[in-house]
């Protein structure tokens, strides 16, 4: 969705597409359905999360530029390689080969930012802003968000550090446990912002025995999305572009979420996969109708 003279871009979508839970909630079962499209045709954004994990191969880039090729408006938003914001232990080269393997997607406009995404561990202290001072000019030619979780970087000198190395600050939805980063909605870039929400699992957010899935099992309330409704309007009145990421994935949780704030932001019903709402009767009321049907009611 653009708004006011074409200069603002809201890009909305979920981390990631490939769950096997997702089969049944969100894909029919028993069909060769192309999850991505699938996704792609309803979201303009979808935040690439394989690449957290492995730098990913070249067929697999070429195949989600052939897929993509047809659907207009979308792009990713690549979570970067865990070398580069967990282990640390990389270089200037290391991360420009990482950057160069999306550059088949980047020159066809698939990829409209980065996201560094840092562990709550990784707090602040001078070692880790040297090391976000260089990151800025490593990627200095490339939309990035930094994604902090601890809340000692809440404070004006983080947001000058990011700002005057064009770093975009990732606004962040999680359980506030301890000293966690609360719900913020800081620009410090003006082509890019970003939200991410996690979901508010605090049982099991820092619980070592819950698995991926337990972690991020959580639906948001219409009320928890209307805090972050107000947010992404005033954030949007001063990029040019903002994306919002649900990273509540389990059941097809995010999709829920990331539709209903679709729906909120622009105003409008949106269209739905009928797995999806069949799953979560509470879609119904801002499901557009399909071919043939009347409004849902």
């Amino acid at each position: 969705m653009a708004t006011g003279a074409d200069t603002h871009t809201l890009r909305i979508g979920p981390a990631g597409w490939s769950y096997r839970d997702w089969i049944g909630p969100v894909y029919p079962r028993g069909t060769g359905i192309d999850q991505l499209r699938t996704i792609a045709g309803h979201f303009n954004c979808i935040e690439l999360n394989s690449s957290f994990y492995r730098i990913p191969p070249d067929r697999l880039i070429e195949s989600w530029k052939r897929r993509l090729a047809t659907i207009a408006d979308f792009t990713f938003s690549v979570k970067v390689w865990q070398k580069i914001t967990h282990e640390r232990n990389v270089d200037e080269a290391a991360v420009a080969h990482f950057i160069h393997t999306f550059d088949p997607l980047i020159e066809t406009g698939l990829v409209g930012a980065f996201l560094l995404q840092f562990p709550w561990s990784f707090r602040d202290v001078p070692e880790n802003r040297r090391y976000l001072s260089r990151l800025g000019t490593w990627f200095r030619d490339i939309p990035a968000a930094v994604e902090l979780r601890h809340g000692s970087w809440n404070n004006p000198d983080t947001l000058k550090l990011l700002g005057d190395r064009h770093l975009a600050f990732c606004n962040i939805d999680q359980p506030l446990i301890g000293n966690s980063l609360p719900p913020t909605g800081y620009v410090t870039d003006g082509e890019l912002a970003y939200i991410r929400l996690h979901g508010r699992n605090r049982n099991n957010w820092f619980n070592e025995k819950a698995g991926r899935d337990e972690r991020y099992d959580y639906l948001y309330s219409e009320r928890e999305l209307d805090e972050w409704h107000r947010r992404a309007l005033q954030i949007l009145g001063s990029v040019r572009n903002l994306f919002i990421i649900t990273n509540n994935h389990f059941q097809g949780q995010a999709l829920v979420n990331a539709f209903q704030l679709k729906s909120k932001l622009e105003r409008r019903t949106v269209a739905i996969m009928p797995e999806l709402v069949a799953s979560y009767p509470v879609l119904e009321n801002i499901a557009a109708p399909g071919p043939g049907q009347g409004r849902l009611l």
